[in-house]
């Protein structure tokens, strides 16, 4: 399956969640802030970037993440509104790339890019089991 058939640059998808106590940094580690944590935001990126093109994807195939090159520019407290986009930007064979940002209000609290991988479920799987 080639992605560039039916993947097309410009589709895109966002996310918005209150920020909870389970997904900042004071949850994880302790005497830390309870800030929103760096990988929940990235989650969050990947999450939207997967929405922006699922519905796409033909039947028994998904995306994995594969890349992340994000930056955390700003702090978010527990009850903050937090927005996530995602665009596809390029489109390869079996790799597609997105650019993510990540907004409290007005404010960017992050950005960057993303990259998924087109996979067939089955072989996925199979080849896993055979590990």
């Amino acid at each position: 399956m080639d992605a560039r058939d039916f993947i097309k640059i410009g589709m895109s998808a966002e996310r918005t969640l209150v920020v909870p106590a389970e997904r900042t940094v004071g949850h994880f580690v302790p005497d830390m802030p309870m800030v929103y944590a760096t990988p929940m935001m990235i989650l969050e990126m990947e999450m939207a970037s997967s929405d922006a093109i699922r519905s796409y994807l033909q039947l028994g195939w998904i995306t994995v993440g594969t890349e992340v090159d994000i930056r955390h520019l700003g702090a978010s407290l527990v009850g903050a509104t937090v927005r996530v986009a995602a665009k596809v930007v390029t489109v390869e064979r079996r790799v597609i790339r997105f650019e993510v940002e990540a907004f409290e209000g007005g404010r960017r609290i992050g950005d960057g890019r993303h990259a998924r991988g087109l996979v067939n479920v089955e072989t996925f799987t199979k080849r896993l089991a055979g590990k």
